[in-house]
């Protein structure tokens, strides 16, 4: 991988956990571009900026583009860049819209790059083991997937990020920035694509009062900045009941505005034999759930893991691995497919397919929330 060279687009939260991740791996990241040249240097250890996207992508030492921007500047840059030549890692969402997300995927296909949305959560380990040992029948027949995505950081009227401008980050907003892992991260440990849905959205702070500067990700602005007051047109939490292609069933709250909550994902799988659950607030533990037998909790140990497992877990049982790893753990598996040159047949990592996938979920779940009534996924 020391000869695959990436550039990261972004300075934000995110783009700096790429950049790490990447060099982790041996990937030497040539540059960043930032929304100017200035603000990415006010980050300490990120290699020189690039005075544009565009001298960027002019760049033919650059193999692979990381997309780290607001939602609203995914399609063009990710097409951009397809059309440089540059293998993709697009943060999700991957467009604001299917037309957009649709188009991105015929283009990635039909150019032979390796293309991937960034739904790093499927690569905690113990997501594979959840994954493996509902493959292999160990809960029998599965009914029931439920769980959650709650946060606090948009607790009060006074938080603010870009996300909730709608302009920037699209009409969901803590549908498409959370609620989308949740159910990337279900869809990929049950096998199960959503076929329809039923949601309601609330906006709990109906006016934020805003800061008239910028804000990173996670921060407030503090109490002394100066504020004007917003109207907010996009959610705070959701509730979503779900139906799976094979009837199974599964339900879903969503929010960042439940206190005490920093990245609470949380989901149970239920079925004929048992049980599972995980919780990415106790990333290290699986919990097994048994009718006849007393209830067990799996700790992350590659020893006792599925053998599929074992290839995204590097440290022994008792040495915790966390929420970088899993950046870690799926860039390994992109640069494979780029070293060995485009697509693997069955990519062991979340492609534009699947970034396309939720944006059509997230669509049915607009639909459903405006028209009160159950929604088929369109696809």
């Amino acid at each position: 991988m020391s000869e695959i060279r990436a550039a990261v687009v972004g300075t934000g939260f995110v783009g700096v956990v790429h950049v790490e991740a990447l060099r982790r791996l041996g990937v030497e990241v040539l540059g960043v571009v930032g929304s100017t040249p200035e603000r990415a240097r006010e980050k300490p250890g990120l290699p020189e900026p690039y005075s544009s996207f565009e001298a960027m992508l002019a760049d033919e030492r650059v193999d692979v583009v990381h997309l780290t921007t607001p939602n609203h500047l995914h399609f063009d840059q990710a097409r951009a860049a397809l059309e440089a030549g540059k293998h993709v890692v697009c943060e999700k969402p991957l467009a604001l819209d299917s037309g957009e997300s649709g188009a991105l995927v015929k283009l990635a296909q039909e150019s032979g790059l390796v293309h991937c949305t960034n739904y790093n959560l499927r690569f905690y380990p113990l997501c594979w083991e959840a994954r493996a040992r509902v493959a292999r029948g160990d809960l029998g027949t599965v009914w029931n997937a439920h769980g959650c995505y709650v946060q606090d950081w948009l607790l009060y009227d006074t938080d603010w990020n870009w996300r909730l401008d709608p302009a920037l980050g699209g009409e969901l907003r803590a549908v498409a920035d959370i609620g989308t892992h949740w159910l990337d991260l279900t869809s990929f440990v049950t096998g199960r694509r959503v076929a329809s849905l039923f949601a309601d959205l609330a906006t709990v702070h109906p006016v934020r009062r805003v800061p008239t500067g910028p804000v990173e990700t996670f921060s407030s602005g503090g109490d002394d900045v100066e504020r004007v007051e917003r109207a907010i047109e996009t959610e705070d939490l959701a509730h979503v009941l779900v139906r799976y292609e094979d009837g199974t069933r599964g339900s879903l709250v969503i929010s960042q505005v439940s206190a005490g909550r920093r990245n609470r994902i949380f989901f149970e799988v239920d079925g004929s034999r048992g049980s599972l659950a995980w919780n990415a607030e106790r990333h290290e533990e699986l919990w097994l759930g048994h009718r006849d037998a007393p209830n067990e909790i799996l700790l992350r140990d590659p020893s006792l893991m599925d053998e599929s497992a074992r290839g995204f877990t590097d440290v022994p049982g008792g040495h915790a691995e966390g929420y970088p790893d899993t950046f870690k753990m799926l860039y390994r598996a992109v640069y494979r497919a780029v070293a060995a040159g485009g697509m693997p047949a069955e990519p062991d990592f979340p492609t534009f397919a699947d970034g396309h996938e939720q944006i059509l979920n997230c669509e049915a779940i607009a639909a459903s929330a405006r028209e009160g009534r159950w929604v088929e996924v369109a696809r």
